[in-house]
């Protein structure tokens, strides 16, 4: 029992130690961050928000993540992906979509990286007609395909390599593009400084 006290340290050591590095320093980085910059993000609009439960309902959040890495912690930089997430990024996001697994790219500036409309829908609706070794599955139920010389409705989409089909995508279709279109999280914030002016 002579040796309690060494045990008694070591124990309350431990625990100092963890609640110093796991709450009391991120919580100054967090601090740090809000008090420096104000978000470069906007609000969702409806159709953005439709889209965001459609990209939920689909299960797209299990093989794409919305965090950019920092270059210390992997090789996200040199992907392509942006600049390293910030807390500010996230200001309007209920739940949080950043993904655990990256069995496709990372998604949080897709809106920047693609902002084409209609690269969004071929992709969804058969990703390996424009990235040969995707494993994405296609989501070819958000579309009908419809033939005819001419366009058979607004927003149609011509597919490649066929002179007389159109992709015609359903609103959970359009509302998902419009979210993906949407992630442009690679914006500096502004500073608080300037945001007073």
């Amino acid at each position: 029992m002579n040796k309690a006290y060494i045990f008694v340290f070591g124990s309350t050591s431990t625990i100092a130690l963890s609640i110093f590095l796991f709450v009391l320093v991120p919580r100054m980085q967090i601090t740090e961050v809000n008090s420096e910059s104000i978000s470069a993000q906007t609000p969702y609009t409806d159709a953005e928000l439709r889209g965001r439960h459609v990209y939920i309902e689909n299960g797209c959040i299990y093989c794409h993540s919305q965090q950019v890495r920092d270059p210390v912690a992997g090789a996200d930089k040199q992907f392509g992906w942006g600049r390293p997430s910030l807390p500010s990024d996230y200001i309007y996001d209920k739940p949080h979509l950043l993904g655990t697994m990256r069995t496709g790219p990372d998604l949080s500036n897709i809106g920047s990286r693609q902002p084409s409309r209609d690269w969004h829908h071929l992709h969804l609706y058969n990703p390996r007609s424009l990235v040969s070794w995707s494993i994405m599955p296609g989501f070819s139920f958000l579309y009908d395909i419809s033939i005819s010389k001419e366009s058979p409705k607004e927003g149609a989409i011509r597919v490649p390599g066929a002179e007389d089909q159109w992709l015609v995508p359903h609103e959970e279709a359009e509302d998902l593009v419009s979210y993906l279109k949407s992630l442009k999280r690679d914006r500096e914030p502004m500073k608080a400084s300037e945001a007073i002016k």
